[in-house]
């Protein structure tokens, strides 16, 4: 048997899962609600840095600042009730990531290396998980009959489950950092690979 296992999802027939809906960045002095919401705090031409959760827009004299949390102790700061120092970052210089519209499918692109530009940061469609090298600690989307669960942390990387089917263990993001400051080992679920996108 030299033979290639045929690709289940080539040319998407109708049971092959639709991707979720991508993750769009936007600047945050539009006029979007910011408590709570991932943001990505940098500048343009130098980087970004993500993992990171905002609060309202604090004014100060003229200028408006974002106070931003890392994201990990934003969920211990919501799950605990404690007070946590969030540093105020001016409002030009934070972005907002926002679920944007599904894009119509396109033709599959070659591999090869994709730039980007520098004046924001960058898109990130959604990638298949069994297309990843690793997916331990990434965020994920789990697309199950057209529901998209979000805020999931894959916890293993891919493995043969008990009824054959490769899958990834899962868990909440709330129960994720929680096993970082806690070390209380979180409930987990597993999910057929197929169902996962790395978001």
């Amino acid at each position: 048997m030299s033979n290639p296992l045929p690709d289940p999802f080539a040319d998407r027939p109708d049971w092959a899962p639709l991707p979720p809906r991508p993750v769009e960045i936007v600047p945050a002095t539009g006029g979007t609600d910011l408590h709570g919401r991932r943001v990505l705090v940098g500048l343009p031409g130098l980087g970004w840095r993500g993992d990171l959760r905002a609060d309202e827009r604090v004014v100060q004299g003229s200028r408006t600042y974002v106070p931003v949390i890392p994201e990990h102790e934003w969920y211990r700061a919501e799950s605990e009730q404690v007070e946590v120092f969030a540093p105020l970052v001016p409002v030009e210089r934070v972005w907002v990531e926002t679920i944007g519209d599904r894009p119509p499918p396109a033709a599959a692109s070659g591999s090869g290396i994709r730039l980007v530009s520098l004046d924001a940061p960058a898109r990130r469609p959604p990638t298949p998980a069994f297309e990843a090298d690793a997916v331990t600690g990434r965020r994920v989307v789990h697309v199950d009959d057209g529901v998209e669960r979000r805020d999931l942390r894959a916890v293993t990387e891919t493995y043969s489950g008990a009824d054959g089917d490769i899958c990834v263990r899962v868990t909440s993001e709330l129960e994720w950092y929680r096993w970082a400051w806690r070390g209380q080992a979180p409930t987990t679920l597993e999910v057929p690979v197929h169902l996962l996108w790395l978001e």
